[in-house]
């Protein structure tokens, strides 16, 4: 019985250790290669995003809880903007482009909006399905942490301070 827990306990431990190798491997990964169609037409790419910390949301305007963390991305923004931090906000395939144009103009989104219009983008960023999902990619263009559902936003502002702090 003794052995029996002990293998247990050290199996655990092994998940455990492989889960954080694999969180500290998917903390550092670069961002995927992909086009952005923005609701003016033009495109940006993941190229674009270095040299800034950027958070790259997938959302959806039946989402409730996309539509209800919207003003807290709005007032993140609003906050480190100057500082160096962006906002790209991504419309899944499904949500029809006039209803994206709607929400973003009567909320006077300030940031990005893309429309996902074929999935490419979303499946390039991890088969995202689930929204909101977001992304924060440092200034190396990397991914340092993805968020389903909304994220905790204190923790989310102190990491993108930590992140506009470094070179």
């Amino acid at each position: 019985m003794a052995l029996q827990k002990r293998w247990i306990l050290g199996a655990a431990a092994a998940v455990i250790v492989a889960a954080g190798a694999f969180y500290v491997a998917a903390g550092s990964s670069a961002a995927p290669q992909s086009t952005f169609v923005l609701l003016d037409g033009t495109k940006k790419t993941t190229a674009d995003l270095k040299g800034k910390v950027t958070l790259v949301n997938f959302w959806a305007t039946s989402c409730t809880t996309c539509v209800g963390e919207m003003p807290k991305m709005v007032s993140t923004y609003d906050t480190y903007h100057a500082k160096g931090y962006e906002h790209l906000a991504v419309a899944m395939s499904y949500d029809p482009p006039d209803y994206v144009v709607n929400f973003t103009q009567t909320r006077k989104l300030p940031f990005e909006v893309a429309i996902d219009n074929t999935g490419a983008v979303a499946k390039a960023w991890g088969e995202v399905q689930l929204t909101p999902t977001s992304y924060l990619v440092n200034k190396k263009g990397e991914i340092v942490k993805r968020y389903v559902g909304e994220p905790d936003f204190n923790e989310l502002h102190a990491l993108i301070e930590k992140l506009l702090a470094e070179s």
